[in-house]
């Protein structure tokens, strides 16, 4: 049996029967969206469904599969069983044929139909076979590091964390429009990919959702129910211009091929199906180079929508992932201006006045607020890193995370959460899932936590920002913490300020925001030790010196290569830009500083903090054992007739004296460290705790 001939068929007789998909479901006691696939030819019913479709239009087998009979013409002669379907009635399947047909059960004895039984069992997938290989090994749940895709990795047979009540929240909202703003790597995409295979209709979601939370409610009845049209921008970005509407494209052109059957079916109108042939049009020709034609795609989205619409009669789902990686994308590289009229007409036309539309969800980084994507919208929810909305569904919480690890065999110590505890997310702590699926695959306590997309723009960022933030940068590497403003509801390079400058920081993960204080201020820090090695590249950018010469830096202290360490620190003072004012001691201190963030994890470090009796300057508390402790104090002079070198030995001796070295156990290493504009001096001196104190 042609499966075009039988979906064509079966469409011809639901309509010229004036029946809906619902009324047809509803008769043959299954879903919708089960009904949907069988005349869009994504599934064939078996033996017992076509028995159930033959009574239900009163007609034989052989009529309904259209074998050696014309197929009836139903029109008004369509039975009043069928019209009663309003009022609820369902054929049995233990009801007889009509007269005049032989009987059902007597045909499917013979064997003539046996080609109808397609639902045939099949040879398991490859993902399958790997995953039955591992579970016949007792391997246990792999880790799929950075799978993005949710029927794959259930389909693998790998751990996953379980986030799909997060559908039944977004289901029974009331916005018709939910943002959900997260830093990288906080599980988006793939709780995205699981939405989508929850909720659209084209799909099967009973076998990837087995055993999950969302399977034991109610709103399991609700799987597979909606035309969803799921969008990822993650990929939508360039170096150039060209390259990025190619990305663009690419991305708009595998829905629409996706929804192919839907959009050359004439249940769709005329003129629908021929503006998708005019756009379908247009996208070729930017893929082929022509980007002039890029003003004529800012209805793409709403399009498909309407084709949905018209083919399932039922408003549609519209998920985009990542929705404004294609504005930072170009704002990185230059060509903002060009693209961003017509990104926000393409979303806004999506969001705003779409008749077409049922709910949609978007995550992203940030709000885009300027382009007014979002404006003049009633029931739109945006949840921001501040917000308790869907805090737990993006991020492990600490029940999660000690659950993966102990399936690893590992534990939750203090030490794994000083690397990697530490974000607030509206009412809930989280941890970076992707840290932690690291750590429990390699079994090393590593940083893995890397955020290139945003740095390159947030570098951009620090070189506009004012005396302001600086100083609040300062006082966040010195101190883990700064109390300031922040602004969340725009990015920075829309509107910039200080606050958004900070905003950025928080919603790229670098920062985490610990409370909300008086007169719209908060409290933000470092999130963890991992977040804080981040720095190094930011902290050496700020003061204008080689990453790479801050992480030597900290490499020679570690090793105890003194001297290295001092010829290392006097050719970063050459190398500091003019614009530095190197006018007291902190100027100094604030470089070293900078060389601390490659030492989080392995030491604390404590700035100008309360220690015997007085405030040190710098203590480096090593936490693993493997170390030395380190204490450095700084000296300045502007006199040109001070003698560097017992300068730095006076710091050495102010150590001793105010016995700055209280509380560490094991071998100490003073450092004194004496300066006169970009001239220094080092000196140093090792001692066991017992022996200083």
């Amino acid at each position: 049996m042609a499966k075009t001939e039988f979906h064509e068929r079966l469409t011809a007789l639901r309509t010229g029967s004036s029946l809906t998909q619902t009324q047809m479901a509803e008769l043959l006691g299954i879903s919708r969206s089960t009904y949907a696939n069988y005349e869009v030819g994504k599934r064939t019913p078996d033996l017992k469904m076509l028995i159930k479709i033959a009574d239900v239009f009163t007609c034989s087998l052989d009529e309904l599969v259209g074998r050696n009979t014309p197929m009836p013409y139903i029109g008004n002669n369509c039975p009043a069983a069928v019209r009663e379907t309003v009022s609820g009635y369902l054929p049995s399947m233990g009801r007889e044929s009509m007269p005049g047909y032989p009987s059902l059960v007597r045909e499917s004895e013979s064997g003539n139909y046996a080609e109808l039984q397609t639902e045939r069992p099949k040879r398991p997938n490859s993902l399958e076979r790997r995953r039955s290989r591992r579970e016949k090994k007792g391997l246990g749940k792999g880790l799929a590091i950075g799978e993005q895709d949710f029927r794959k990795l259930r389909e693998l047979g790998g751990y996953y964390v379980d986030k799909t009540m997060l559908v039944e929240q977004f289901l029974d909202s009331y916005e018709t429009v939910v943002l959900i703003t997260r830093p990288r790597r906080f599980g988006k995409t793939l709780n995205m990919s699981m939405m989508a295979e929850f909720l659209d209709c084209t799909k099967d979601a009973e076998k990837i959702f087995e055993g999950t939370a969302i399977a034991q409610t109610e709103t399991w009845e609700d799987r597979n129910q909606y035309p969803v049209v799921y969008l990822s921008f993650l990929n939508v970005k360039g170096d150039v211009e060209k390259g990025f509407w190619g990305w663009l494209v690419n991305v708009l052109l595998a829905e629409y091929e996706r929804y192919r059957f839907a959009w050359e079916s004439e249940r769709v109108s005329e003129a629908c199906r021929k503006s998708v042939e005019q756009l379908l049009e247009v996208l070729w020709e930017i893929k082929s180079g022509d980007i002039q034609k890029k003003y004529d795609i800012t209805e793409a989205v709403q399009l498909l929508c309407q084709v949905l619409e018209e083919y399932y009669e039922q408003k549609v789902f519209l998920l985009i992932d990542e929705y404004d990686t294609p504005f930072i994308a170009a704002n990185v590289s230059g060509y903002y201006e060009e693209v961003r009229g017509i990104l926000a007409q393409l979303l806004s036309s999506a969001l705003k006045g779409n008749a077409f539309l049922d709910k949609a969800f978007l995550t992203g980084i940030q709000r885009v607020a300027k382009e007014n994507i979002f404006s003049g919208l009633n029931n739109l929810l945006v949840s921001t890193v501040n917000d308790a909305e869907y805090a737990q569904y993006f991020g492990f919480t600490e029940e999660e995370t000690e659950a993966l690890l102990n399936y690893y065999n590992l534990e939750l110590t203090d030490e794994v959460r000083r690397m990697y505890d530490g974000y607030h997310i509206g009412n809930v702590d989280l941890y970076n899932p992707w840290s932690i699926c690291m750590y429990a695959f390699r079994k090393r306590m590593d940083p893995y936590w890397v955020n290139t997309s945003e740095n390159s723009m947030i570098r951009n960022a620090m070189d506009r920002c004012g005396e302001d933030f600086r100083e609040g940068y300062e006082q966040l590497i010195e101190m883990g913490t700064v109390t300031t403003k922040v602004e969340l509801e725009s990015s920075f390079y829309e509107q910039a300020s200080t606050a958004s400058l900070w905003g950025l920081l928080i919603n790229a993960g670098m920062v985490t925001v610990k409370e909300k204080t008086d007169r719209g201020m908060s409290r933000i820090q470092i999130p963890n030790h991992e977040v804080g090695r981040a720095f190094e590249d930011l902290t050496a950018h700020h003061l204008g010196v080689s990453g790479g010469r801050l992480s030597q830096l900290g490499d020679m202290l570690c090793l105890e290569k003194l001297e290295g360490f001092a010829d290392a620190y006097r050719r970063i003072l050459l190398e500091l830009p003019s614009y530095h004012d190197l006018k007291d001691e902190n100027s100094y201190h604030m470089m070293v500083l900078g060389m601390c963030s490659c030492l989080y994890g392995e030491y604390e470090i404590k700035s100008n903090r309360e220690s015997g009796k007085g405030r040190g300057d710098l203590i480096l508390k090593n936490l693993t054992g493997k170390y030395t402790h380190f204490i450095l104090e700084f000296k300045y002079t502007k006199e040109k007739t001070q003698n560097l070198t017992l300068l730095a030995e006076e710091a050495i001796r102010q150590v001793k004296e105010k016995k700055y070295g209280v509380g560490l156990q094991g071998k100490i290493c003073y450092i004194g460290l004496a300066h006169r504009g970009k001239e220094a001096e080092v000196v140093w001196e090792e001692v066991e705790e017992a022996a200083a104190y």
